[in-house]
């Protein structure tokens, strides 16, 4: 498919300079699997809770799904959207449309028609593909296709007559001529071509879309890997989800573009870490809502193998640094978002660097810079300014939104992160720390909710007459979203019904509404966001203090 101007392609020159350092190669994902799956064949791929696979039976199976995908009259380039978890089948299923040459769309589980209904529109999305279990996402699949410009196919990991189960395509299939299918299409496919469309995190309103592409994608997860040292013999965990940036640079292509394993966990620690145990996984990621696995019962058995854990999500507590320590557990931080730039503090960086910063780019060509917010003039060393960057595997430009891309990005082509950071001079090292926010949302386990948007929604509610929308602290997910409201009668029930009559993730929903005369507002008319998030903060000590 050809997208035309809606993807703002790196300039000439950075390209060559990119593939002539070797940073960037000639193949697509679903052919540089293929390689990999040839030299390590008998090594384990995938582990899950619900089956494994060796790289050889993923390489197979991939290619039987992917003829199966291109037998419905899919063509290349036509998006597929993911709503999955963690499990074998969504593996399976990634690969496949790769292969295939399609290009999924992660979405989240918790995506709702609000999201869904735009992000399908703006890219076109040809197929959508979902879970059985929990919430009837078969049947939100099939409400969303309806009167649906481009979507033509429900896809279903599971069993349900509603849909296609993906499962079943290709299994009558020869497994030569699927082969010979994948190199067909593969053959239609250039390194430079979109391969993925990640979302941001929407910080201005429904997610943006992030068009990511084969050769740079690749390189992200090479890079990462090649930068904790792994090798075919280390097993990478992973709990966060899996379609998410994080999930698939590093812990889906990124163990497998060396030959590693994923030991694929879900949420749940009282299945995930007993499997980490039994399958001896060498690396971790936590995200800020698994910081508890480490008091969990299960975790000692689950850290016997070890060897390196990584954080991420918020500030890392000095509390967890020094538990990971005492029990002998080396640990490290990173920083990376769906539009691209990685920081990571590497084996290697001392101790003090990486307990207070997240560490440098991941790769030599990655360019930071601390810029004073609104401006393009860049801050001393060690003063806070906004985090900018630019690199081989950073967009340029968020797909078809050109308006906001003037915004989002300086005249020479630095993304505005719109996170608030600081360069730390450590041993003569540049570090960077992570100090704040420009944009206004709140870090809800990772997932981050664009304040604005929860406050428009909230306005739609016949009986809100204003709203303000701020983050309170929160001991397992660091932040939760509280919603001052004036108007009423109205209670929390009310307003998550009204949430979920507008079809809204869940995750955005407030969590607690305060009612009040009126919202507070500072000397220029703004609203008074400090003073409220002081108000919940205080209001919640006062309560925690009288619990029993």
């Amino acid at each position: 498919m050809s997208w035309g101007d809606k993807v703002v392609a790196y300039p000439e020159a950075a390209v060559r300079t990119y593939r002539d350092g070797g940073l960037w190669g000639t193949r697509t994902i679903a052919d540089r699997l293929h390689r990999i799956a040839l030299a390590h064949p008998d090594r384990d791929a995938v582990v899950a809770f619900d089956g494994r696979v060796t790289f050889r039976e993923l390489d197979e199976r991939t290619d039987l799904l992917a003829a199966g995908l291109a037998g419905l009259g899919l063509e290349p380039g036509d998006p597929v959207l993911f709503q999955a978890g963690n499990r074998l089948p969504t593996v399976l299923a990634w690969y496949g449309v790769l292969k295939a040459g399609l290009v999924p769309v992660c979405t989240l589980a918790a995506h709702r028609g609000h999201e869904i209904g735009e992000i399908s529109r703006r890219v076109g999305a040809v197929a959508h593909l979902v879970e059985t279990g929990g919430f009837d996402l078969v049947g939100f699949a099939v409400e969303q296709g309806a009167g649906h410009p481009t979507l033509r196919h429900v896809l279903v990991l599971g069993d349900d007559p509603r849909g296609i189960a993906v499962d079943g395509l290709g299994r009558d299939l020869d497994a030569g001529a699927a082969r010979k299918t994948v190199e067909e299409i593969q053959a239609r496919i250039g390194p430079d071509d979109v391969a993925v469309f990640q979302l941001s995190g929407g910080t201005t309103g429904v997610p943006k879309v992030i068009p990511r592409l084969h050769a740079e994608y690749w390189y992200n997860a090479l890079a990462y890997a090649q930068s904790w040292g792994w090798t075919p013999e280390t097993r990478v965990a992973h709990l966060i989800p899996i379609v998410h940036n994080a999930g698939i640079v590093c812990a889906l292509h990124g163990p497998h573009s060396v030959g590693a394993a994923l030991i694929l966990g879900t949420a749940d620690l009282d299945v995930s870490l007993p499997l980490l145990a039994r399958e001896a996984a060498t690396h971790l990621l936590l995200g800020h809502g698994h910081f508890r696995a480490v008091g969990h019962p299960a975790f000692p058995a689950a850290a016997a193998a070890l060897t390196q854990i990584v954080l991420s999500g918020t500030k890392v507590p000095p509390a967890l640094f020094d538990d990971l320590e005492r029990r002998g557990l080396w640990s490290a931080q990173l920083f990376g978002m769906g539009e691209g730039l990685f920081l990571t503090t590497r084996p290697g960086a001392p101790r003090t660097a990486r307990a207070t910063t997240v560490g440098t780019p991941l790769s030599e060509l990655d360019e930071v810079r601390v810029l004073e917010p609104g401006t393009e003039d860049e801050v001393p060393d060690g003063e806070i300014g906004e985090l900018c960057c630019r690199g081989p595997y950073t967009l340029r430009g968020y797909f078809d939104a050109a308006e906001h891309n003037a915004r989002a990005f300086t005249t020479d082509g630095f993304y505005r992160t719109g996170d608030l950071a600081a360069v730390r001079v450590l041993d003569g090292v540049r570090y960077v720390s992570i100090e704040g926010r420009i944009k206004d949302v709140i870090n809800r386990g990772g997932e981050k909710i664009n304040a604005e948007e929860v406050e428009l929604l909230l306005l739609r509610h016949p009986l809100v007459t204003a709203a303000a929308v701020v983050a309170m602290p929160d001991p397992r997910l660091g932040e939760r979203t509280c919603a001052f409201v004036a108007g009423g009668p109205l209670d929390l029930p009310e307003v998550q019904r009204h949430f979920a009559e507008l079809g809204v993730a869940k995750f955005k929903w407030p969590e607690r509404v305060e009612i009040v005369p009126e919202i507070p507002r500072t000397l220029v008319g703004k609203l008074d966001k400090k003073r409220l998030q002081a108000e919940i903060a205080a209001k919640l000590a006062i309560e925690q203090g009288e619990a029993p």
